[in-house]
């Protein structure tokens, strides 16, 4: 089996794979890294399954090294990290690689593997990214923008009389009260950006059909009414730490 650990800035997800798919997932805090806990919760996961490799994207360096520590100690392993140096599966065309967050790699390696090139990622995590393969198999770039949650959480903070929502589907386009107000408004409207995200893509790429997969937390709420994105694959960025395995 191999370990997998997608470091995120709120959640660290982690997973076991063998040479056919990841077989079992679950996610830790980040914050467990630095508190000391994290490391007898992933000894727990693993279990007595025989562990031969571990590979990890993070965009949270600080954790990288606690990482590496926990393997190095329980497994006698070094961990293989994922970066635009030990990508495979997609090529770069990027001014500078280095920046590429690794996590947006490994999503774009595995939508390749399955949708073929170009294709676009849209993983919904604490900021919204879209990352794109173009037509020849390269990762060339991509947008970032606000999350979902994090878009709401800024208008409870920042206001005195809008409160914290549960983000939740709704079918209205009028709101009837704050909250539903608010809700159109992340909801509806957060559709309507990845729609017209897609369009300009679509049309920059010149492709008459482009593959959009949407991966993290809101993933399934948002591409529930969205004809645009093609699939969801909640586990796609640790499915491409696993098509990365082994390193060369």
């Amino acid at each position: 089996m191999i370990l997998l650990f997608d470091i995120g800035n709120t959640h660290t997800h982690i997973g076991l794979a063998n040479n056919r798919g990841v077989v079992k997932q679950a996610d830790i805090s980040t914050l467990a890294w630095l508190g000391g806990g994290a490391a007898a919760l992933v000894k727990k996961f693993a279990g007595r399954h025989p562990i031969e490799g571990a590979i990890l994207c993070s965009v949270v360096p600080r954790v990288t090294p606690l990482v590496r520590k926990t393997v190095r100690a329980t497994w006698k392993l070094e961990v293989l990290e994922l970066n635009a140096q030990t990508v495979r599966g997609v090529g770069v065309d990027y001014p500078r690689p280095a920046s590429i967050g690794a996590d947006r790699l490994a999503n774009a390696v595995a939508a390749r593997r399955r949708f073929g090139a170009p294709v676009v990622v849209v993983d919904f995590g604490t900021a919204v990214t879209f990352d794109v393969v173009n037509g020849r198999g390269d990762y060339v770039g991509g947008i970032i923008a606000p999350g979902l949650a994090a878009m709401t959480s800024y208008l409870h903070e920042k206001t005195a009389l809008l409160p914290k929502i549960k983000i939740r589907d709704i079918e209205t386009a009028i709101g009837k009260s704050t909250e539903q107000a608010m809700l159109i408004g992340a909801v509806h409207g957060y559709r309507g950006l990845v729609r017209e995200l897609i369009r300009e893509l679509k049309r920059e790429l010149r492709a008459k059909k482009l593959p959009v997969v949407a991966t993290g937390g809101y993933a399934q709420l948002i591409a529930s009414k969205l004809p645009e994105i093609s699939a969801v694959e909640p586990d796609l960025t640790l499915e491409g730490l696993r098509l990365v395995w082994p390193p060369q």
